[in-house]
């Protein structure tokens, strides 16, 4: 039984509004190509809420109706239960949006279906160094919720990078490093002790990156443990196709850290390629379990959401 902690989903009426990957639609065929490589269960959410990844001229991720972000919820929510077990959800929200988004989100990780939190790793180019996001960070450290920090449709520097596959692959990487970086100096974990990051596509650059940001934290006068110590408290996942990368997190963030992560859909890589870069990195027989299932399994507690489900 593997765990893939990142998938992405969209209901019929975003496919139809959106340019989109039809991918994101098909959870039918998701589910069983991915049961036929012993991916069992995927976490799936989406990081624009009801909008869309592409860009669209006029549509603002950011400022979409509370009744919209409702309604795609209730849609993630049902489809969670129709695939009993082959899936769990994310909860989607801005968290430099306020007290209001803060509080329904709180809300809708009370429902068995929805076991974490995605957001952005930027927001219309402002960091989660922001003050604003205060109230979001002290919810997620109370409830618990692992929080996956996705990069956003348009990632800090998006502008200087005009091809979209540049914006895909080489710069939301690096907005997971500095936003990950931003949270890390501004001293988020020391603030918010119980809190559950987990950097996706295996942390970006950040496991390249541990000294210098010691020394950042030197120069600017930070107190608190060394950020290289506190990397030891993020979670990664493996969503990238470069082994070498995987063999760096894993080294710096450690097995116990890492979670398998596909990115799919809708991302095309083969989910055997997926699961064989995990195999490279030679990890003891304990090791593979924990990165492909075990520490998943417990991060989102998901044998106790199976029991709130069957109860």
């Amino acid at each position: 039984m593997t765990i893939d902690v990142h998938g992405h989903v969209t209901p019929p009426e975003l496919l139809k509004k959106f340019p989109m990957p039809p991918s994101l639609g098909d959870i039918d065929g998701m589910v069983e190509r991915k049961a036929a490589l012993g991916i069992t269960t995927t976490v799936v959410g989406s990081p624009v809420g009801a909008g869309t990844m592409l860009p669209v001229p006029g549509i603002d991720n950011y400022a979409q109706p509370a009744d919209a972000l409702a309604r795609f919820h209730d849609w993630v929510a049902e489809t969670v239960r129709e695939k009993a077990g082959a899936l769990a959800g994310y909860v989607y929200l801005n968290p430099l949006d306020g007290s209001a988004s803060v509080a329904a989100a709180a809300e809708l990780l009370r429902r068995p279906e929805f076991v974490g939190l995605i957001v952005n790793s930027s927001v219309r180019g402002e960091f989660l160094n922001d003050s604003r996001s205060d109230e979001f960070f002290a919810m997620a450290a109370e409830t618990g919720a692992p929080v996956l920090l996705h990069p956003p449709a348009v990632p800090v520097a998006a502008d200087a990078m005009k091809a979209v596959g540049a914006i895909e692959h080489v710069v939301r990487p690096c907005d997971i490093t500095m936003g990950v970086a931003a949270i890390l100096l501004a001293g988020r974990l020391r603030a918010f002790p119980g809190l559950k990051l987990i950097a996706p596509n295996a942390g970006g650059a950040l496991a390249l990156l541990a000294e210098k940001l010691d020394m950042a934290q030197r120069r600017d006068g930070v107190d608190g443990p060394p950020i290289s110590a506190q990397l030891r408290s993020l979670y990664v996942d493996t969503g990238t196709p470069s082994v070498p990368a995987l063999r760096a997190a894993a080294e710096v963030f450690g097995p116990d850290r890492m979670l398998f992560g596909t990115d799919s859909p809708p991302l095309a890589t083969p989910l055997d390629a997926a699961l064989a870069s995990v195999d490279a990195l030679g990890l003891s027989d304990e090791d593979r379990a924990k990165v492909l299932r075990g520490n998943a399994t417990a991060l989102f507690g998901l044998d106790e959401v199976e029991l709130r489900r069957a109860s």
